[in-house]
């Protein structure tokens, strides 16, 4: 059974940052691209960021560019988003999902697996 967890989240103040995690369990996680979506309330869900199954690639929102970073470790089947300079508007429920495919793509419904989500919550 195919499980992703997303953890980290919380409440910060505008310009702080979050580091937030995704573990993954019950597939080849070197096999699949991951990638971070969020979604606030009201809002469609919309891509943040993502990395290819080696981590060799990276692809980001615009809105996040030069602010958050995403990252993977093979061995520990995690995938983490480095928030820094939070705003605002970063305020969203932060969904992790994976897919099997060496490109990154930015739509959600290309996203075979989904984790819960985690609340991350910028107060001005």
């Amino acid at each position: 059974q195919v499980q992703l967890v997303e953890s980290g989240g919380g409440l910060v103040q505008a310009g702080g940052s979050l580091r937030l995690s995704c573990a993954a369990s019950g597939l080849t996680f070197s096999s699949y691209a991951v990638c971070w979506f969020r979604q606030s309330q009201g809002k469609e869900r919309e891509f943040v960021a993502a990395i290819s199954w080696s981590g060799d690639l990276t692809k980001y929102a615009d809105s996040v560019k030069g602010r958050f970073t995403i990252s993977r470790d093979n061995a520990k089947n995690t995938v983490n988003l480095q928030m820094n300079s939070l705003k605002p508007e970063d305020t969203a429920v932060y969904y992790c999902a994976a897919r099997t495919a060496y490109n990154l793509y930015t739509s959600p419904a290309t996203y075979d697996y989904w984790g819960q989500g985690t609340q991350v919550t910028v107060s001005s």
